[in-house]
């Protein structure tokens, strides 16, 4: 017997959002709860690409780094599966999402073959920012990161150096235009037709698995 068409998630996040960090605990449920019957597909939009106009200047009658910082720390205070350093968005802060999506990319690319590699990679690029208040933003360490797992760095950079990363994170760039992805974290379910944005609860993004998983052929119902 043929095994049924898993249900495609395609899942939009910046890795320096800290709504997209919260919510990874829904997505490890999700592979729990439905493992064979998902598949989570992983895209990068850049709502961290320009950090100074974002924070400094967006911020700025709010405190600027200083306003984010402690928003960003009340926040997760919220969620006590999580927890933050107090340095982060504070001290060092990276300048851009983008040079962290461009590695991770590459490395999504040296990855086809162990995907859960390349998960664990996402997470510990998140947590390393969040909880050691670590700016992912340097290549160097990215790299140290992703020499802690035994990953395949010289294939990571030579995807880097040829242009393969970058075409693959513009296509990601393209995806977020054509879906209307405007904010981090974001599912797409249904080829397209359906989107659920934000600090979305498990039991919704559950909900919606499995109404796809009883009516693969009615897709495009009322309900």
């Amino acid at each position: 017997m043929t095994a049924p068409t898993p249900i495609v998630i395609n899942y939009f996040s910046d890795v320096l959002c800290v709504w997209a960090y919260i919510a990874q605990i829904r997505i490890n449920e999700l592979k729990k709860e439905f493992g064979q019957s998902i598949q989570i597909n992983y895209h990068f939009t850049p709502v961290f690409g320009d950090i100074e106009t974002r924070i400094e200047k967006g911020w700025q009658a709010k405190g600027g780094y200083l306003g984010y910082a402690k928003h960003v720390q009340e926040t997760a205070k919220q969620f006590p599966h999580i927890n933050l350093h107090p340095d982060v968005w504070h001290k060092n802060p990276p300048h851009s999402s983008a040079n962290v999506h461009l590695f991770l990319k590459a490395a999504q690319l040296s990855l086809v073959e162990a995907p859960d590699n390349f998960e664990t990679l996402v997470w510990q690029m998140r947590h390393a920012f969040f909880h050691n208040a670590i700016d992912i933003g340097t290549l160097n360490n990215q790299l140290a990161i992703a020499e802690t797992l035994n990953l395949p760095t010289e294939c990571i950079i030579n995807n880097i150096n040829n242009g393969l990363a970058i075409a693959a994170l513009c296509r990601d760039d393209t995806h977020c235009q054509e879906h209307h992805i405007t904010g981090s974290p974001s599912y797409l379910f249904n080829n397209g037709r359906q989107k659920l944005y934000g600090n979305i609860g498990y039991k919704i993004l559950a909900a919606n698995i499995h109404e796809l998983i009883r009516q693969p052929e009615q897709q495009a119902s009322w309900c």
